[in-house]
């Protein structure tokens, strides 16, 4: 890619006379699309927090002007738009972005994954990061963590699913490597954008719906639709979000401005995976108050998804050299991470409960 400058007048820096001290000739002015909505609870916030704390920690030297799904870019193009230089920054899940590279969906969140917490262990200990900068370089990108929604709903579906046959045919919202788990299962997986999930279903373009957790499926007023929500998420245990900048751009930054993108980020995943940790509790409460049954998956149902999963995983890292290389190191983890959350946390959780 030919090398644009985005820190020269009129390219993303404003000659302006501050007084604050701070700043010594101008700052530094860059759009952020999201993929999400501005206004969606932890998804789209986590972008509008993210540029508010650039702010104000580089005091202001770096204002973000943040647009949501579809206000700059589409929602799914948010990394194309970064890589081409059309803007510096942007904000997105990388599987949004998995046509470029089959690698992003772990990145992400797959089929029986790692939680959030053992998922940001990975990328920061496990050389999860590096490979993830290794393989978005190539794109001229540069990843950086901002967060995760934890474990999903399985769904919302319109009728009952009491064993494999109530899945055949069914039309289904469903995002990433999930949609193909589900796809062996007779599923028809439809991935769109969130803002056009509701009318779908409403419509009866759509049997089935996942989108995220009761906060933002609550947000998104899926319980008007229909009162059966399945969960977990076994297609979603955990979703990581990212802010990408593209290379050029972050090359020109100096090295205190690029901590301060990095450190605003981490303060935004620790308050994100918070908030939904918080809020969820509050949003399911309030659902089954209004008759919104939370049920699980039969057993046939999630021994069915678990072998498809295993055959969707194999698959993709015969088709895929970066899947490959990305499962190889999450599996060195996982292998201890398994018998570690079986002893440590799940005894403690089947205690609790």
């Amino acid at each position: 890619m030919k090398r644009r400058t985005f820190l020269a007048s009129g390219a993303g820096l404003s000659a302006v006379t501050l007084a604050a001290p701070a700043v010594a000739q101008g700052v530094i002015e860059w759009n952020m699309p999201s993929g999400f909505p501005k206004a969606a609870p932890g998804v789209g916030t986590n972008s509008t927090r993210f540029a508010e704390l650039v702010e104000k920690m580089s005091d202001g030297r770096i204002v973000l002007t943040v647009y949501g799904a579809g206000e700059l870019v589409p929602p799914f193009a948010v990394e194309d738009a970064v890589q081409q230089g059309n803007v510096a920054i942007g904000h997105s899940t990388p599987y949004y972005a998995a046509s470029k590279t089959a690698a992003a969906h772990w990145f992400t969140g797959v089929p029986f994954g790692m939680t959030a917490t053992e998922h940001f262990a990975w990328l920061k200990w496990g050389g999860g990061q590096e490979i993830w900068n290794d393989i978005y370089g190539e794109r001229n990108l540069k990843p950086i963590y901002s967060g995760n929604s934890g474990v999903q709903s399985g769904g919302w579906f319109k009728d009952r699913i009491e064993g494999l046959d109530d899945l055949q045919g069914l039309n289904m919202r469903i995002a990433g490597l999930g949609g193909e788990m589900m796809r062996k299962l007779g599923v028809n997986a439809v991935l769109m954008p969130a803002t056009e999930i509701f009318q779908a279903l409403q419509s009866g373009a759509l049997d089935a719906a996942e989108w995220v957790g009761p906060l933002l499926d609550q947000a998104f007023g899926l319980q008007r639709i229909t009162n059966l929500c399945y969960t977990p998420a076994y297609a979603e245990p955990s979703a990581g979000l990212e802010v990408v900048v593209n290379t050029d751009a972050w090359a020109e930054l100096s090295p205190d401005l690029q901590a301060i993108l990095e450190a605003a980020a981490m303060q935004c995943a620790m308050e994100t995976m918070g908030q939904f940790d918080y809020y969820n509790v509050q949003a399911m409460a309030q659902l089954e108050e209004a008759g919104v049954e939370f049920l699980a998956f039969p057993d046939e149902v999630v021994s069915a998804m678990r072998d498809a999963w295993d055959e969707v995983r194999e698959e993709q890292r015969a088709e895929s050299a970066d899947a490959a290389r990305v499962l190889d190191s999450i599996e060195a983890f996982t292998d201890k991470a398994i018998p570690y959350s079986a002893a440590f946390m799940q005894r403690y959780l089947d205690a609790r409960n």
